[in-house]
């Protein structure tokens, strides 16, 4: 038996064996068809493989992919033409962290310029999945590793799986043909200190973080109201202040304030030339998940 490298998403249907994901497939509409872009799933890490079947409302989790999906709209043709090293790949699986102060701050980062997949880019801390970790522990690893944060037990009030996003790299066919293909696992982590007291105790690591800002809900509504891949006008709320302060990173790792335009974070998805400074489409995805849980919390208080 071929020794496991990497973990890999498995996938599973009226309860036949799991089986290896291919890198060419849409994970979503394996279990959508075609068309729809979401569904729910339940998902497991066993024996080093990363277990999606089908799943319902009450018992479940959301899976999501973009509507313009590299795997959803991928050709024979274009598919044959990918290299036997890319379509040997398979799906990989990767976590993110929304790590929520105890005053409702979420934490995202922009990634560093010279990253290969993705760079500058706003997401939160995360990355891929080791072998034989748990997902929470990937994700406190992947948070200490950028930010410099190390989270015991004692500082997380609660934490929970919020949902799914397949995520294709380039996003966008019309940028090239896909060469990195994930399940992003978003977690929330709820921390009992401040985001001051958090932002106190982080040196993040230059080679994989350029910046670092603490948004609150006003700010994540207008992010998810910028929807990737839609053409109609978009205007920032008037009660937004026009900019926001966020975190600077030199390549030595030194830390400076500094100020965003508001702007910057509602930027869409470029569908031609180089991507713009903007929050990822699958953070969009993950804001809209955590606002309906401040929503249901609201309403249970």
């Amino acid at each position: 038996m071929e020794k496991v490298r990497r973990i890999l998403v498995h996938l599973s249907k009226e309860s036949a064996a799991p089986h290896c994901a291919q890198f060419v497939q849409s994970i979503t509409g394996h279990f959508t068809g075609h068309l729809d872009d979401q569904t729910t799933v339940t998902c497991s890490l066993e024996n080093n493989r990363f277990i999606l079947c089908q799943g319902s409302h009450e018992r479940g989790v959301p899976l999501k992919r973009a509507p313009f999906c590299p795997m959803k709209l991928l050709s024979p043709s274009e598919a044959a033409s990918l290299s036997p090293d890319t379509l040997r790949r398979g799906v990989d699986v990767g976590v993110a962290i929304l790590l929520q102060s105890a005053n409702q701050r979420l934490l995202l980062t922009r990634r560093a310029h010279a990253l290969r997949i993705f760079p500058n880019v706003w997401v939160p801390p995360g990355g891929h999945v080791e072998l034989d970790e748990k997902l929470l522990d990937a994700g406190l690893r992947e948070l200490r590793e950028e930010t410099g944060l190390k989270l015991d037990p004692e500082d997380i009030s609660s934490s929970q799986l919020l949902g799914l996003w397949e995520s294709v790299y380039p996003p966008m066919l019309s940028r090239g043909l896909p060469q990195r293909h994930h399940i992003v696992t978003y977690m929330l982590l709820c921390s009992n200190h401040t985001h001051l007291q958090l932002q106190s105790c982080m040196r993040p690591e230059p080679a994989e973080v350029s910046a670092c800002v603490w948004v609150d809900a006003g700010l994540v509504r207008a992010i998810v109201s910028a929807v990737d891949g839609e053409e109609k006008s978009f205007h920032i709320p008037a009660d937004l202040p026009q900019s926001v302060s966020v975190t600077e990173v030199s390549p030595e790792g030194e830390l400076s304030e500094s100020t965003l335009p508001v702007s910057v974070f509602c930027n869409r998805a470029s569908a031609e030339g180089e991507d713009v400074e903007r929050v990822s489409t699958g953070t969009k995805y993950a804001l809209e998940l955590w606002l309906s849980t401040q929503a249901a919390s609201c309403e249970k208080g």
